[in-house]
């Protein structure tokens, strides 16, 4: 007997069935695997939540990789999405096309969700945990606060100086006489510059 519980909901013919037509149902399985790369438009039919659910063996939009939701209706609050069935482990990238300027949130079980703001795209993934499945944002960014997350030296090769402590007041940072580092040294002219800027000046 067939099954259907892989994450695109392919069919999983068992060893020995389908005699004669086993072509056929590898065929399909061959199509709806591009479909999981490919764009596809989904329509919320009401102003309400809704689910939409992976069909076995068939094709259908919700396996896209490039899921676009509109809606018939205008929305007039923020609407749930679920993406079933609640067993799928797979990312999409979520657009929110819906007309009436609402957030859409994608959910899969009663685990987390992400939110899609009206006119954005964002990269979700499912963890297919079941009743419990929640929706995770791919693409959140990470930002470094300088004050807290960075500690030690930052090498000269990646923008830094190198330095553990600053030098004292008057002092430049210059480059050591063996070109090898950054050093505080002093900020003045030195004296051979000072001549050779007179000479150039006419002082």
């Amino acid at each position: 007997m067939a099954t259907y519980v892989n994450n695109l909901r392919l069919k999983e013919i068992t060893t020995g069935d389908e005699d004669g037509t086993w072509g056929t149902s590898t065929n399909t399985n061959l199509e709806l695997i591009t479909d999981g790369f490919s764009y596809g438009t989904k329509e919320i039919a009401a102003d309400a939540n809704e689910t939409f659910t992976m069909p076995d063996a068939t094709a259908d939009a919700t396996r896209s990789l490039y899921l676009k939701f509109t809606s018939a209706v205008s929305l007039t609050a923020t609407r749930e999405i679920t993406l079933g069935p609640n067993t799928v482990s797979k990312t999409w990238i979520i657009e929110n096309a819906t007309t009436g300027g609402q957030i859409i949130t994608i959910k899969q079980g009663s685990g987390a969700t992400v939110d899609v703001a009206n006119g954005s795209k964002v990269m979700v993934v499912t963890d297919g945990a079941g009743a419990g499945a929640a929706v995770f944002n791919a693409n959140v960014s990470v930002s470094v606060d300088l004050t807290s997350d960075v500690t030690g030296t930052l090498p000269i090769a990646n923008g830094g100086t190198n330095l553990t402590s600053l030098g004292t007041a008057g002092q430049a940072l210059v480059v050591n006489s063996g070109g090898t580092a950054l050093e505080y040294g002093s900020a003045g002219v030195s004296a051979g510059l000072s001549i050779a800027l007179a000479m150039v000046m006419g002082f």
